[in-house]
């Protein structure tokens, strides 16, 4: 049997924000009383919260049941009262550079929205260090407008991507180096590794961009929500482009590192086979040479090899001039 005392929530001061990481109803109670816009902030929320979120603000089975779900599209559901936000962030996972740990690489945060006039729920499954940043931050002040604190978090999760981005270009020019000193699979595999991250970031920053254009006016016309200046919203949607961009000018990065890989690796495959031809070529007449001196013949025996000198001549004279030759001409050639 469930416990009706309450968890220990977040302390705010009176006239700041309120921002809190556990269902309290009574404080919630309190902010509609008051008509105070709070900000509810829910880790990891199990299928009883998400029940009891449902009954407090009377949400929508269907909204209820994407919150519940994860791999949703970026998108944003108009419910009149309330909107649904589906939006992304980036985490990176387990070490970095080009001796990461295997699994290593970018991993995405899905946060889930309730925005309406009156609250601002989020919902992740993950930890979002800047979430926890700007809540210490609102502690005890009074943010300028709602619309500002729903663009305050939507710029928190926004820029998870960017330091992420950043150590992505530079390990790209760490494969690269390591590429040109000495090419390697475990290269290879990084290269294809990165790849498959950046397409799943694209998955996601794309929709998200257009929904950013397309559908957040639907924010601001919420009832209740007090507005503000376009210029955060502006802001936000610049971010998202310039993601998406640097996004698709590493997918071509690593492509081009790709091509220089397969070509150093093909271009010492050639160099191994240059060298075993040329060995192989040297050997050839050194094998014809001893092989028809190598047979019995009474006449070579008897009138060509019966001397010291005919054999010293002939028999080792004749490989060495052979092999002389060959590399003369080897190196006039500029194979050596």
């Amino acid at each position: 049997m469930e416990s009706d005392e309450q968890p220990p929530r977040e302390e705010t001061h009176a006239h700041g924000t309120p921002c809190d990481t556990q269902i309290d109803e009574r404080a919630i109670a309190e902010h509609k009383h008051r008509g105070r816009f709070f900000w509810l902030d829910l880790h990891a929320p199990s299928e009883e919260q998400l029940r009891r979120l449902g009954e407090i603000f009377g949400f929508h089975p269907l909204a209820l049941e994407d919150a519940a779900n994860l791999g949703q599209r970026p998108k944003l559901d108009d419910y009149e009262e309330y909107a649904f936000l589906v939006f992304y962030g980036v985490h990176q996972t387990r070490g970095g550079g080009l001796h990461q740990a295997p699994g290593a690489g970018i991993e995405l945060s899905e946060i889930h929205m309730f925005v309406s006039g009156e609250y601002l729920i989020t919902l992740h499954h993950e930890p979002v260090a800047g979430l926890d940043e700007l809540r210490a931050k609102l502690r005890g002040r009074e943010v300028r407008s709602e619309q500002f604190l729903v663009y305050s978090v939507l710029d928190v999760i926004t820029d998870t991507f960017f330091p992420v981005l950043a150590g992505v270009d530079d390990e790209i020019d760490e494969i690269e180096d390591a590429v040109l000193a000495d090419p390697s699979e475990k290269q290879l595999q990084r290269l294809f590794a990165l790849k498959r991250d950046l397409v799943a970031v694209r998955r996601v920053v794309t929709p998200q961009r257009d929904m950013l254009a397309r559908s957040m006016d639907r924010i601001s016309e919420l009832p209740g929500l007090q507005h503000d200046a376009r210029d955060y919203m502006r802001d936000l949607y610049d971010h998202l482009i310039r993601i998406s961009d640097l996004v698709d000018s590493y997918r071509d990065l690593l492509s081009g590192v790709t091509d220089m890989y397969l070509s150093t690796v093909a271009n010492r495959q050639g160099e191994v086979a240059k060298q075993l031809t040329i060995i192989a070529t040297i050997f050839l007449p050194l094998t014809f040479i001893t092989g028809f001196f190598g047979q019995n013949f009474s006449f070579l025996v008897n009138h060509v090899m019966n001397t010291t000198l005919s054999f010293v001549a002939l028999g080792t004279g004749s490989l060495i001039v052979s092999c002389i030759v060959f590399l003369v001409y080897f190196r006039r050639r500029g194979w050596l």
